[in-house]
């Protein structure tokens, strides 16, 4: 835990300017931009501390957009996710504009709903050198591409795994409607099937294969 700096005391908690929200240490929340026009930068309040004017301020730890990262935007990133970096800040209290939940990747993709303040995390990234943990996922569909939430996929109702519609050459509007599929591995009852490699997350030109299976 970081300590409290001279002349600074810490607090339990800080209410929004403007709003009633109150925030406290392990609270996710939205800040000012340095720049208008980008989105709000996101990030995790570690502790929360005052001067003797009662100026606040929040040693944060910063979430990156894919966008900021170093491998930037690929294909699979949701247009919600976001990576837990390693970097940390103080910051005014004031640049805080609201709060949001950063939902771990599986209870998001359990949402029936999801609203604005709504986020996930799978990755934790290193900002100096652009390394991501875990540095591998489970890959999907015939594109051997990791899960993003954002697409619509369909199950085989034979082997389990999960496909985009695009790629077995189904369009979204047919594929929203299926109520039954097998993708065509199984209807021509092939017995063996592909191993499953495993997608970098770091983005390296030797992406390393794992064997393991699709998730079922």
């Amino acid at each position: 835990m970081a300590k409290t700096r001279p002349g600074k005391k810490d607090i339990d908690a800080y209410t929004i300017r403007g709003t009633n929200k109150v925030v406290r240490a392990g609270d996710c929340v939205l800040m000012r931009p340095s720049d208008v026009g980008k989105p709000q930068y996101v990030a995790r309040i570690e502790k929360i501390e005052s001067d003797s004017k009662s100026n606040a301020k929040v040693r944060v730890r910063w979430y990156y957009r894919p966008e900021e990262s170093i491998g930037g935007r690929r294909q699979f990133h949701g247009s919600k996710e976001l990576f837990l970096s390693d970097h940390y800040d103080m910051q005014s209290a004031n640049t805080i504009e609201g709060k949001c939940v950063v939902h771990s990747f599986k209870n998001y993709t359990k949402l029936e709903n999801v609203g604005a303040e709504d986020y996930y995390c799978r990755f934790e990234y290193k900002a100096a050198t652009g390394a991501f943990t875990p540095d591998r996922v489970a890959v999907y569909c015939k594109c051997e591409m990791p899960y993003n939430p954002d697409d619509l996929m369909v199950q085989c109702e034979e082997c389990k795994d999960w496909f985009h519609p695009a790629c077995v050459n189904l369009s979204n509007e047919v594929a929203k409607k299926l109520e039954h599929y097998i993708c065509s591995e199984c209807s021509a009852d092939e017995d063996v099937k592909k191993p499953e490699n495993s997608y970098s997350a770091s983005f390296a030109d030797d992406v390393k294969v794992d064997p393991k299976r699709r998730k079922k």
